[in-house]
């Protein structure tokens, strides 16, 4: 399990609207790291929707922002162009980069287990390390305690 200090796992995952992104291309700056469950879910949806309308307090902060899910590269780009979100959606589509963060897990709904993400962010700083973790996140008001915590460090 990553905890605050430890060293990010890095990745190079599809961006949607094309390109990838590399995580260790991005030292230097803090980055936030919000995996979700799925696009155009209610709770995703206002998950992704908050953070794309504080990317540019982000941005001013010095920090990228990227939502992580399973979701293939066409739904990103569905689910971006329905809600006008801002925010770059990595695909991981084979859950590597959910199983490094830790984030994918057991769940279980109405008694029935399955596998999926918890949602999680990840705060990385500037030298690469987890400066701060949030698991089981709760979405209102979550964009803007991240946000606090980028300005804080």
């Amino acid at each position: 399990m990553l905890d605050v200090s430890d060293p990010a796992p890095s990745f190079t995952l599809p961006r949607g609207g094309g390109g990838e992104v590399t995580l260790s291309s991005l030292r230097g700056a803090p980055v936030v790291l919000f995996f979700y469950p799925r696009d155009n879910t209610p709770g995703c949806t206002k998950e992704s929707i908050a953070f794309s309308e504080a990317l540019q307090s982000f941005a001013d902060a010095g920090a990228h922002v990227f939502g992580i899910s399973k979701d293939s590269l066409k739904k990103h780009e569905n689910f971006t162009a329905k809600h006008g979100l801002t925010t770059p959606l990595l695909s991981d589509a084979d859950s590597t980069v959910c199983e490094d963060y830790g984030v994918w897990k057991e769940k279980s709904m109405y008694g029935k287990k399955h596998w999926g993400i918890e949602r999680s962010t990840f705060l990385i700083g500037a030298d690469g390390n987890i400066a701060r973790v949030w698991r089981k996140v709760k979405v209102d008001g979550h964009a803007e305690e991240v946000l606090d915590a980028v300005r804080a460090l």
